[in-house]
């Protein structure tokens, strides 16, 4: 709920909501809604959460208080007009009064491209996913379609904002549903969990449980643990829609396997990285230019992800994977024309594959692994999010040891 307040206070409160509407860490709203009181010339007290951020302010007779409430995320096309606003407000170089239009049109601005074009879009991220993690023939027909079906349903999430806490579990319920049916009309010895997850991808909460290590370990802790309990949560909806598929058909669990398969080459992932970068220019419809930079970050990522396992194993390999994906998105968003970094960020960490191990981990809790399932779960998904504070860590220490140099 928004009170009436002092135009400024009320920009910067609807702007830190807008922020943490983008998947912003709620100490980095903090950061640069302080960085724009100071470019406004006054000092304004931020608390802000997850889904919700108050400011208090100097008004004329007096102070003024604002909150604002942002109830659903904004759509990646969206961020970028929005980092664009919040460089502005932090130089001070937009007036609150035209600041809060410029934040009405981006919250209004309507979808790029049709609905069956963001199904389609979908459906070859779905494709450039199933190169990357199960490359054969079969799987990859199967992630296509199965990616068109989940697309349909995202989009009818969307239209629809009631159903859209139903999506997931429905989502992971067909797509288990459909893919056992295959198995068995087939006669295949087992259904590859790694041929579930790429039409299911999208509802992976990577950006969660990231966003969750950086605000714990800056002490954020109600911030932290709500985003952590989250994503767990989303975890647990996939896999159970998954799990009651399989009762449902009378599958065994125990023919639920994670173990990889590669019918094309070693070739299969490498190309799967880009159309996988495809399907994300047409699902989230980001400006055009914005392709080099993101075929970039996903190689970048992909590739010390690929030699972080070769030289220390799959756990490290996540975290290098991360490392190099901040530290790459970080330098080249300060490249001119170049986009926010946290808009390179995001579609690099649903590439890694860590996010993914932890589906299958849950998953096979309650099958044949489950012994050993929780840890695998656990330090899968945390070891991008380390790496990614990591290099957040390291930027930092690198710009304050130039600063000191120069």
């Amino acid at each position: 709920m928004e009170h009436p307040a002092d135009p400024q206070v009320r920009f910067l409160a609807r702007l830190g909501a807008a922020m943490g509407a983008a998947n912003y860490p709620v100490t980095l709203i903090r950061q640069m809604l302080d960085r724009a009181s100071a470019a406004y010339g006054t000092s304004h007290e931020v608390v802000a959460l997850p889904n919700s951020v108050q400011v208090t302010g100097p008004a004329p007779g007096g102070t003024a208080t604002a909150a604002a409430h942002q109830d659903a995320e904004l759509r990646f096309d969206q961020m970028f007009p929005l980092a664009r606003l919040v460089s502005a407000a932090m130089r001070g170089a937009v007036s609150p009064t035209d600041g809060n239009d410029r934040l009405d049109r981006i919250l209004a601005r309507p979808a790029p491209y049709p609905p069956w074009l963001t199904v389609l879009g979908y459906g070859v991220w779905s494709t450039g996913l199933g190169l990357v993690l199960e490359p054969s023939p079969l799987n990859l027909l199967g992630a296509a379609a199965l990616g068109l079906i989940v697309g349909v349903l995202a989009v009818a999430g969307q239209r629809f904002g009631q159903l859209g806490p139903l999506v997931p579990v429905t989502a992971a319920f067909v797509v288990a549903t459909v893919s056992i049916a295959v198995v068995e009309h087939l006669e295949l010895d087992h259904v590859g969990l790694r041929a579930l997850i790429p039409p299911l991808a999208m509802f992976l909460p990577g950006a969660a449980i990231t966003l969750a290590v950086i605000e714990l370990t800056a002490r954020d802790i109600v911030s932290g643990s709500a985003r952590l309990m989250a994503g767990f949560v989303q975890l647990a909806q996939l896999a159970f829609g998954i799990l009651i598929a399989a009762q449902l058909l009378g599958e065994d669990e125990s023919r639920l396997s994670a173990e990889p398969l590669n019918k094309l080459g070693s070739w299969a992932p490498w190309l799967g990285v880009a159309v996988y970068a495809l399907g994300v220019m047409l699902f989230f419809a980001p400006p055009r230019s914005f392709l080099p930079w993101l075929l970039a970050v996903c190689y970048a990522a992909f590739t010390a992800q690929f030699l972080g396992d070769l030289a220390l194993g799959s756990y490290a390999s996540g975290f290098a994977g991360g490392l190099v994906l901040t530290g790459c998105a970080l330098m080249l968003s300060r490249r001119p024309g170049a986009p926010p970094a946290i808009t390179m960020i995001l579609p690099g960490f649903w590439l890694l594959v860590p996010g993914s191990m932890g589906l299958i981990g849950f998953a096979e809790l309650f099958g044949a692994d489950g012994d050993s399932a929780l840890g695998v779960t656990f330090i899968s998904m945390i070891s991008v999010a380390l790496g990614l504070q990591a290099g957040l860590v390291l930027w930092q220490l690198l710009r304050r040891a130039r600063r000191r140099a120069g």
